[in-house]
């Protein structure tokens, strides 16, 4: 198939931020008083990415982009695994703070992958089932709903999955307020993205010359 190279710079972002919501975004901050990971800021990026692709080039391209960013995220935590696994030289003494940073646990390493999975695949086919209905017109619906939706399945899917019943104190309650204050500001920063869905879908949609094509087989 003819990529161009704007869809080749769309995968590589999508593939910098999943990274980053899996790495550096397990880092807690607070904002209005609530514990927030820095993972918030990532997410709506990747939901913007394949709103913009699905809506130029159709829901397959859109699928594949997921497919893609999912054999790249269970790549990512085999090899994390592995490295944190292996004996450091004697001469290294930065295991405890290397282990500490990379070396999630198991439960919430599963909690990620299968929430990301689940969520993205639910946005794309949320996204072509509204453009269907709605004839392809109104793109900041399709773009919102599907969006604010998805982010409230995976927020709920990876809170439970990590948390539920880790001790006495994560019950199914304590678990949904933790999970409806992300919701919350993943809402808001959804709606924040509309303008820039419009700006994506018309600067993929620009005419690019045939030396932008390169032929992926």
């Amino acid at each position: 198939m003819n990529t161009s190279k704007k869809e080749l710079f769309l995968l590589a972002l999508y593939i910098t931020f999943m990274v980053l919501v899996n790495t550096i975004g397990s880092k807690i901050t607070t904002i209005c008083n609530v514990r927030i990971s820095v993972g918030i800021f990532f997410m709506p990026v990747l939901f913007l990415i394949t709103d913009i692709v699905g809506e130029v080039k159709g829901q397959k391209r859109a699928t594949l982009f997921v497919q893609l960013a999912e054999m790249m995220l269970v790549i990512l935590f085999a090899m994390t695994f592995l490295c944190v696994k292996l004996r450091p030289n004697e001469t290294w003494g930065m295991q405890e703070q290397y282990t500490a940073i990379f070396g999630s646990s198991m439960r919430m390493t599963v909690a990620s992958i299968l929430s990301f999975i689940i969520s993205q695949n639910l946005d794309v086919s949320m996204f072509f089932r509204l453009r269907k209905v709605s004839g392809g017109r109104k793109l900041w619906i399709r773009n919102n709903v599907a969006t604010i939706i998805s982010q409230g399945v995976d927020t709920t899917i990876f809170m439970f999955l990590a948390f539920y019943h880790i001790n006495a104190k994560y019950t199914a309650a304590f678990v949904f307020s933790l999970v409806l204050p992300y919701w919350i500001f993943k809402i808001i920063l959804a709606l924040l993205d509309t303008p820039f869905c419009y700006l994506g879908v018309k600067w993929l949609r620009k005419g690019s010359s045939l030396s932008d094509e390169v032929s992926v087989s």
